[in-house]
């Protein structure tokens, strides 16, 4: 343990094995090293965080960009470090990082047994809109979609500064460059 703080930083290759290890432990159909790799790649449209603690991963989250939209592609944490805040500061990262490329809303899709991390979501802003029905492939599982809108708006600006108080104390964050096309 690294005094209780956490960081979040780029996702970067060394972090790989450890991802790809986490993703193993908490997904039934896990990504794989390559698919990440190539995610990592795509610098214009993705942005991917890793949390540690000390120096070793203890969760991964990511976004796609598309116009003013950032869609939440993965969010895992490992179960040995579940239920010390690494989701909420994983995600505030990539809410800040979708802010920081002119995102205006958020959406993802969350099983629908997965209540812990709807929860977390909901935290966030963001509510439900829908369901897309045997969307994992692994059983069939119904997936709940999920937007928060206006994330460039006062209120939930505040919001995120509100979280970003409450786990100063015990989290640095460096956040993924931003890559902006020519012409934007």
């Amino acid at each position: 343990m690294n005094d209780g703080i956490i960081d979040i930083v780029p996702m970067r290759r060394r972090h790989l094995g450890a991802v790809v290890d986490i993703a193993a432990r908490t997904h039934p159909r896990p990504w794989s090293r390559d698919l990440f790799a190539g995610e990592l790649d795509l610098v214009t449209s993705r942005a991917y965080v890793v949390a540690l603690d000390g120096r070793r991963v203890v969760g991964y989250a990511g976004i796609m960009l598309a116009a003013d939209e950032a869609h939440v592609t993965t969010v895992a944490v490992d179960p040995d470090a579940q239920r010390r805040a690494v989701g909420m500061r994983l995600l505030l990262a990539l809410a800040r990082m979708a802010l920081d490329r002119d995102a205006t809303a958020l959406t993802l899709e969350v099983r629908l047994s997965n209540r812990a991390a709807q929860e977390l979501y909901r935290r966030f802003g963001f509510v439900s809109v829908g369901a897309r029905t045997g969307y994992y492939q692994d059983n069939g599982e119904d997936a709940l979609v999920m937007w928060a809108r206006g994330i460039d708006e006062p209120e939930y600006r505040a919001l995120l500064d509100t979280y970003t108080e409450r786990y100063a104390a015990s989290t640095r964050v460096e956040l993924v460059p931003v890559y902006r096309e020519a012409g934007r």
